[in-house]
């Protein structure tokens, strides 16, 4: 019977049963002489479960105060992964113990430090917890214990009472810093740290093993016990021999029993002289290859073979094959020579598709032993754990009987003490076979904790210290399951790169939380290093519910809720283990992820907010890089939304969309109803185009899609009669992703779902598509399906050369998916001017072919804005007699300033759909004013239908709108009339005023008007609208960059490096112009390039979609669509490089303009909707000092009250002024840049033979590409440009020099 203290100063034993003479501090027995633990008080009040003292001897209460310590210290020592965090510091506090913990320098800003258990934990008893008299517990801690183990080690300990303290490698740091780490990291779980050696005397993993120098530590800081936790030293009979010598408590198995089972060879042979079943295998531990091959020979393939001094899946390898096992064993002996310093192995038939099921063991002092229950850890990689779940869900209740009773044998048989772990096979006739005995602590003993409701650590700290079963309550009978358990262990590994640790600095770090939600976990904050010294674990998460189901969902909510960033985790393929059927079903077996490739169809998780930050951040430091921005929107303020009022003077409710509207006809009777019932009606309705060519001509088409989504609805309402709202397609699609990083489709779609009443109309490029060049008629077919499903309803299908069987291959695309085909025809130049080639039998030849081809509506694309009033009435009235039920729209800009005048006279002579745009963004290159056209249509009988008040209140909206977008201004003054002379498209001209700047040609903007002209006439007056009019416009930019006359060109056109798009079209790249190629241009220019007399799609193979998805997929991982493929058919390059930019800095589409385009003021707080119902609120905090050994610079933003910091490469900080020799036009060995621009592509390199005309290189300028070329025969001498640089016009790139050769 226990003494019972009889006065505050007298302290009984620890132990008092009677049944032997007292003797000194034992690992047996501790009897204290200053600090007295009393187990039957602290037992009653800090455990979770009840404990009793010996039954025929019950102890009373006393009243009086018990107090209750470890007259011991224990040093928690672990090197080989991480355990459960932070459990051993808590559990020891929890029994009054003061801890010591030792980790190494590369491991003291890691997560892996209170993760888990790697080293020994120093234990002493401490004053607290019903103590008055101080007693230690140092715990050692390091990345080979994984901080959960550390953790899980720590918490037991501080929930026993104790105090802990930390001590870690020295290695680059002075003292002083290291210890301040130590404690601003550790100690909030150590009560100290140590440095474990000198300064470099260790390697990172060479501190953990250093079992003499963990000892001394241990000696000279008072510690009295050594936890070993899980790592190597766990293992190390030695060790724990060493510990005993020092007169120090080893918790955990004696010396004797760790010899007998942490050698596996020795385990197998108890079990065998136990009669517990074994699976075939060498008789004893083997080091020569011999004696493996003479394993195989008498029993076969497959064979495992396996480490016989570790565990965790070092040196193990499974053999199929007699090819491979030379091999194999020799990989598995290096790997256990260099793991444990003992490269010996052992062999075992392997099993197929086996059940990994261990049983938790407690044995005490006495010989008493009791399991805890099993665990299935079939769940593995590379025989490493990843899943565990307790009890095993599908094990048949005689099988799991006669297991644990096996178990329980096997640790009688060999006297166990305190906690271990028996393990085994079960193959699928539910037959089992003993695999060995773990002499420690495991990783997943959180979830046999969560089913018995039993703290292990606990129970290893309280039998070291020499209780009993019985005194801890822990009878078998007495031990009993509730519900089931999972744990997860959650590493910093990429599932994607074949588990490939990854290393970095965590930017968030936001764990899950909440009922039946368990982590045992370290440091993980922003700000955490992970390391390449460690084990790659960040946490365990372990979830206990009632039934298996229950706890399942409990582990998919508490994955979803984890939010880390900056380094790659296993939570995507975690949540795809836990959602297979086969684990749900809960029938997993040991190689199931290697058997299961799907697996690894992972989705990842988006990661907004950080990818948001980064982009804010990159502002926030660098401005924005947003191409052709110049300054800061002139907006500032929030943009007020209009108000519509209905006849009566109240609101309009906008909140769901119109019913009313033109596309209601389209989807209920079909494309030719559709064009009837337009031509049916009596007034003349409008397009609006200010949703696609009216922004594109005075914006350089930079709206972006938030912008035009926040006036959707009160569009849909107001514009409910419009013909149709032109909004996608042409130059916005590619600009989209080129420019403002938004997914065009996505664009559409959501239009489309606020605006379903009003037709959409998009520019098709005929042949091209969206492109600039022709492309295989399958491509064209798929990118139309695909805009037809997404919310395209009319096509307007052009063809910049009005080549019509370019058009056909556009119009039948449309017919076949079931759109509206508008046919239509280009105007250009000057129809009343005789000279001109194109007059109004050319027109009405082509109206003509175009009816042929079945078209709905005919299209009059005036890209110019040089259809005058006059030839308007002409052109449509001559169209209108001949075919009176054809449906016409027409198309135009304003830019000589007649765009009302020709549309009122398109209207009169009989046009059913005209364009306009909103007052404030209307005139010059763009449309004509909307109000400007229904004032003047009022009284005609050809009213739009639409109310000038609406229309009003909408221009509203623009007006702000467009001085958000001021960066991007043409700064046009007023009308050009001298339009009619260069015949530029309108949305050219601001493009290329804009080009004209960036090549610094912009003093030269009226000479580059008139080389416009000069460059049409070299080219064969030929129609001029995209892409043909790029390629004018690139000539004359050539020209005047190199100061060239028409005379010029044709005089060297054979020596000239011309612009690519020059040489596609006179290729015949873009088809066959009215009229012919220019000769000899043409052959000059093209020296030896195939010249084409047929539509370009015809010597054009078919696009092989399903190599394409194949090879993004590849790329980019995320699942391709079927829009994904149409727009890298239209643009391979824009695509990619857009794709690269969406996964670093996330969907921006969702960031209000003011904030894409410029940085908040320090304190401006503002919101961003990620999606209905999320919101970020943001607010820029400050922008730190730039960082001279990175050039970085830290911003940091307040995130829903979070502060998040992101690190920024300061652009202004890297940048290096290169002066480039230029080239002497002297000398033709020099080959200079034509213009300024990119180097994207090198195609030579240093003493490389080239031919005169061979490429040297290919410039990009502006959207504009040309190769240069090699002005005669040599060899390639110093090259002075890479791929990437930009040059200046005339720099010099290369010389060739004429070699002997030549």
């Amino acid at each position: 019977m226990a003494t019972e203290v009889t006065s505050p100063g007298q302290l009984p034993d620890v132990f008092e049963d009677d049944l032997s003479p007292k003797e000194a501090q034992t690992v047996h027995r501790i009897r204290a002489n200053s600090t007295i633990m009393q187990l039957n008080k602290i037992l009653e009040e800090k455990s979770p479960f009840v404990y009793e003292t010996i039954p025929d001897e019950p102890q009373p209460l006393s009243s009086t105060p018990r107090r209750v310590a470890f007259s011991s210290r224990c040093i928690d020592t672990n090197v080989n992964k991480l355990l459960g965090g932070n459990q051993i510091f808590r559990t020891a506090h929890e029994l009054s113990l003061h801890t010591i913990a030792v980790f190494s320098y590369e491991d003291r800003l890691s997560m892996h430090r209170q993760s888990g258990l790697p080293h020994p934990l120093f234990l002493r008893a401490e004053q607290g917890f019903g103590t008055q008299t101080p007693s230690t517990a140092a715990l050692m801690d390091g990345p080979w214990m994984p901080g959960h183990v550390r953790d899980s080690v720590t918490i037991s300990v501080l929930e026993l009472g104790a105090n802990s303290m930390l001590g870690y490698q020295y290695l680059e740091v002075a003292a002083r810093l290291l210890i301040g780490i130590a404690d601003s990291f550790q100690t909030a779980e150590a009560d100290e740290a140590y440095v474990i050696g000198k300064r470099g005397q260790y390697t990172p993993v060479g501190a953990y093993l250093a079992g003499d120098e963990i000892i001394k530590i241990a000696l000279e800081h008072g510690a009295q016990m050594i936890h070993p936790g899980y790592g190597f030293l766990s293992e190390n009979a030695g060790f724990a021999r060493n510990v005993e010598k020092a007169g120090l408590i080893f918790v955990g198995p004696s010396p004797t029993v760790i010899d007998s089972l942490g050698d596996k060879v020795s385990a197998r042979k108890l079990a065998i002289a136990a009669n517990v079943p074994v699976v075939p295998g060498t008789e004893g531990a083997v080091e020569k290859f011999e004696d493996v091959k003479n394993f195989t020979d008498e029993y076969g393939f497959p064979v495992i073979i396996k480490a016989a001094f570790g565990g965790g899946g070092r040196g193990m390898r499974v053999v199929r094959a007699e090819e491979d096992l030379k091999e194999s064993f020799e990989r598995a002996t290096s790997e256990a020579k260099s793991a444990f310093g003992n490269g010996t192995v052992f062999v075992e038939r392997f099993l197929d598709k086996p059940k990994h099921i261990e049983v938790q063991l407690l044995g005490d002092n006495q010989g008493n032993i009791v399991h805890l229950y099993e665990r299935d850890c079939s769940v593995q990689r590379r025989h490493q754990k990843v899943v565990e779940i307790a009890p095993a869900k599908d094990l048949p209740a005689e099988t799991r009987d006669a297991i644990l009773a096996d178990a329980v044998k096997l640790a009688k048989s060999v006297n166990y003490r305190n906690a271990g772990t028996a393990e085994f096979l079960v193959d699928q006739m539910n037959r089992y076979y003993f695999i060995e005995i773990n002499p420690r602590i495991q990783v997943e003993h959180t979830i046999t904790e969560e089913i018995t409701g039993i703290d292990v650590v606990a129970a290893q700290i309280q039998i070291a210290a020499g209780a009993t079963l019985a005194q801890l309550g822990l009878t078998q009978d007495r031990i009993s399951t509730r519900g089931f358990a999972i744990q997860c262990r959650i590493t910093t590994e990429d599932p994607a790169k074949q588990f490939q640790p990854d290393t970095g600095k965590i930017e968030v770090y936001r764990s899950a939380g909440g009922n039946g939600v368990r982590l045992d976990g370290g440091n993980g904050f922003a700000g955490a290093v992970i390391t390449p010294y460690y084990d790659s674990m960040l946490v365990k998460c372990t979830c206990h519910g009632s039934t298996y189901e229950i706890a399942r969902r409990k582990m998919l909510r508490a994955l979803v809720e984890f939010r880390i960033r900056g380094v790659k985790t296993n939570i995507p393929f975690l949540a795809s283990l836990l959602t297979h059927p086969t684990f749900i079903e809960g029938n997993c077996w040991t190689t199931f992820i290697d058997d299961t490739p799907q697996l690894f169809d992972l989705i990842g998780s988006q990661n907004r907010a950080q990818k948001l930050l980064a982009y804010l951040g990159d502002v926030a430091v660098n401005g924005s890089s947003i191409k052709g921005q110049v300054g800061e929107p002139k907006f500032k303020g929030d943009i007020i939304h209009p108000e519509l009022l209905d006849p009566s003077g109240s609101k309009l409710d906008v909140s769901q969309p119109s019913p009313l509207g033109w596309r209601k006809v389209f989807l209920e009777q079909g494309p030719k109803a559709f064009a009837k019932a337009i031509r049916d009606y009596k007034g003349c309705l409008l397009m609006d185009t200010t949703w696609r060519d009216a922004h594109q001509s005075l914006l350089a088409t930079r709206v972006r899609t938030i912008d035009l989504l926040n006036i959707a609805k009160e569009t849909s309402h107001a514009m409910h009669n419009l013909y149709s709202l032109e909004c996608w397609g042409g130059a916005t699609f590619d600009v989209a992703m080129r420019f403002l990083y938004e997914d065009p489709w996505e664009r559409l779609r959501r239009m489309r779902k606020l605006i379903p009443n009003i037709p959409f109309q998009m520019l098709l490029r005929g042949a091209n598509g969206v492109a600039y060049a022709s492309l295989p008629d399958n491509a064209i077919e798929h990118f139309v399906d695909q805009a037809k499903k997404n919310g395209v309803d009319i096509f307007r299908v052009f063809d910049a050369l009005n080549d019509v069987n370019q058009l056909e291959v556009g119009i039948k695309a449309v017919h076949k998916a079931g759109g509206i085909a508008e046919g239509t025809i280009c105007y250009s130049g000057d129809m009343l001017n005789p000279k001109k080639k194109y007059n109004l039998e050319y027109y009405m030849d082509l109206v003509d072919k175009l009816v042929k081809l079945d078209i709905h509506v005919l299209g009059i694309k005036d890209m110019a804005g040089v259809l005058k009033p006059h030839a308007a009435t002409l052109l449509i009235g001559g169209i209108r007699e001949k075919y009176p039920d054809l449906a016409i729209h027409v198309h135009t800009h304003d830019s000589a300033g007649t765009g009302v005048a020709s549309m009122v006279a398109c209207a009169k002579a009989g046009a059913d759909a005209v364009d306009a745009a909103t007052d404030s963004m209307s005139g010059m290159t763009s449309q004509p004013s909307m109000n400007a056209i229904l004032a003047s249509l009022e009284g005609t009988g050809l009213d739009p239908g639409l109310d000038v008040q609406h229309i009003r209140a909408i221009d509203s909206y623009w007006a702000q709108l467009r001085l958000l977008y001021s960066p991007f201004e043409a700064h046009l003054s007023g009308p050009d009339p001298e339009v009619y002379e260069h015949e530029i498209p309108g949305g050219q001209l601001t493009n290329m005023m804009f080009q004209a700047s960036q090549l610094g040609l912009g003093s030269q903007w009226a000479q580059t008007k008139k080389a416009y002209e000069h460059a049409n006439d070299l080219l064969g007056d030929i129609v001029k609208v995209t892409p043909t009019s790029k390629v004018v416009g690139d000539l004359a930019q050539f020209m005047v960059s190199n100061k060239l006359s028409s005379e010029d060109v044709k005089a060297r056109a054979s020596e000239l490096d011309f612009p690519g798009s020059v040489l596609e079209f006179l290729e015949g790249m873009m088809g066959q112009p009215y009229g012919g190629f220019p000769e000899p241009l043409r052959s000059d220019a093209l020296r030896n390039r195939r010249k084409l007399d047929k539509r370009p799609g015809l010597f054009l193979d078919p696009v092989d979609f399903t190599k394409i998805k194949r090879d993004l997929n590849k790329k980019f991982g995320a699942p391709i669509t079927e829009c994904d493929l149409a727009a890298y058919t239209m643009y391979p390059k824009v695509f990619e490089d857009y794709k690269k930019f969406v996964n670093k800095f996330g969907d921006l589409s969702v960031l209000p303009t003011k904030y894409f385009l410029s940085r908040p003021e320090i304190g401006e707080e503002f919101h961003v909707e990620l999606e209905k119902g999320k919101v970020l609120i943001l607010k820029l905090l400050a922008v730190g000092p730039l960082s001279e050994t990175t050039g970085q610079r830290e911003v940091f933003y307040e995130m829903n009250g979070e502060v998040r910091q992101v690190s920024v490469e300061d652009q202004l900080a890297s940048v290096e002024n290169v002066s480039r020799p230029k080239a002497d036009p002297a000398d033709s060995s020099q080959v200079g840049a034509p213009m300024a621009g990119v180097l994207v592509e090198l195609r030579v390199h240093e003493g490389h033979e080239v031919k005169k005309g061979d490429p040297l290189a290919v410039l990009s300028a502006m959207k504009m590409e040309m190769v240069i070329s090699a002005p005669h025969n040599g060899v390639v001498s110093g090259l002075a440009v890479r791929e990437g640089d930009s040059v200046d016009g005339s720099d010099l790139v290369c010389r060739i020099v004429k070699s002997d050769k030549h």
